[in-house]
C-alpha cells in the first residue's frame, strides 16, 4: 500500500512538473491578461453586467488555459525522448497520460474558480465553483479533442494549427447552432427570449450531456491511439 501510494505520490509530481514547465504561464498570463481586458471593456461599454456576462468572459480565458499543456504535451514528450520509455513498458502511457489529463482538467478548475471569484469580486456576484464548474464542459470537450488530434499528427504546431480552424469554424456556425443542445459554448446563464425556465434547462442538460460523452470518446480514442507504437517511435 504504502509503495502504491509513494508510485501514485511519484508519478502526480512528475506530470505536474511537465504540465507547468515550458510556455504554460505564459498561456496562464495571456489568460488572466485576456480576462482583466474583456472585464474592463465591458464596463466601459456601459453593458448590462449579468451571470451571463461573466460566463461569456471567462470562456475564452479558459481555453486558453487548457490549450499548451494538451496541445504540445506529446510533442514536448518526443523531443524530450520520453515516447521510447513510455512505450517501453506495458500500459504504462495509458496511465501516465490519464493521470496527466485528469491534472491538467484539475489545475484548469482550479485556475477557473479564481478567475470568476475575481470576476465575482470585480463586476458581478456569482458562485466561482459553479461557475468554473458549468465552463469545465466545454474546456474538457475541446481539451479532450485537441488531445485526440495530438497523438494523430504528433506534433504541437500542426495540433495548434489545426484547433485554430475548428475554432474559427466552430464560432462561424455558432449562429446556426445557437439556443440548441449541439452548440458547444452554450452559456447555461444566459436564458433566450422564448424559452421558458424549464424548456431552457432541459437544453442544457442535453448540451452538457452530449460534451461529457464526447469527451469520453474524444479521451478514449486517444488513449488508444496510444497502442500504435509504431507511429510515435
Amino acid at each position: 500500500m504504502r509503495n502504491t501510494i509513494t508510485l501514485v505520490a511519484k508519478m502526480v509530481q512528475y506530470n505536474l512538473k511537465i504540465i507547468f514547465a515550458g510556455r504554460f504561464f505564459w498561456f496562464l498570463a495571456a489568460a488572466l491578461a485576456f480576462y482583466l481586458f474583456f472585464m474592463v471593456v465591458s464596463v466601459r461599454s456601459n453593458a448590462e453586467i449579468r451571470a451571463g456576462i461573466v460566463y461569456q468572459l471567462a470562456l475564452f480565458p479558459a481555453l486558453l488555459l487548457i490549450f499548451y499543456p494538451v496541445v504540445f504535451g506529446i510533442q514536448r514528450e518526443d523531443d524530450a525522448r520520453m515516447l521510447e520509455i513510455l512505450f517501453g513498458i506495458p500500459d504504462y502511457r495509458y496511465k501516465v497520460w490519464l493521470v496527466r489529463m485528469a491534472l491538467i482538467f484539475f489545475q484548469v478548475f482550479i485556475f477557473l474558480v479564481l478567475f470568476t471569484a475575481l470576476g465575482a469580486w470585480l463586476l458581478y456576484p456569482v458562485d466561482p465553483v459553479v461557475f468554473a464548474s458549468q465552463l469545465m464542459f466545454p474546456v474538457c470537450f475541446l481539451g479532450s479533442l485537441a488531445f485526440l488530434i495530438s497523438t494523430w499528427v504528433k506534433n504541437g504546431n500542426a495540433t495548434a494549427v489545426i484547433m485554430v480552424l475548428l475554432g474559427l469554424a466552430l464560432t462561424i456556425f455558432s449562429e446556426i447552432l445557437e439556443d440548441t443542445f449541439w452548440h458547444i459554448f452554450l452559456n447555461p446563464f444566459d436564458t433566450p427570449r422564448g424559452f421558458t425556465g424549464p424548456a431552457w434547462q432541459k437544453i442544457v442538460l442535453r448540451n452538457r450531456i452530449f460534451l461529457v460523452v464526447g469527451s469520453i470518446v474524444f479521451l478514449l480514442a486517444g488513449l488508444l491511439n496510444l497502442q500504435k507504437r509504431e507511429k510515435y517511435i
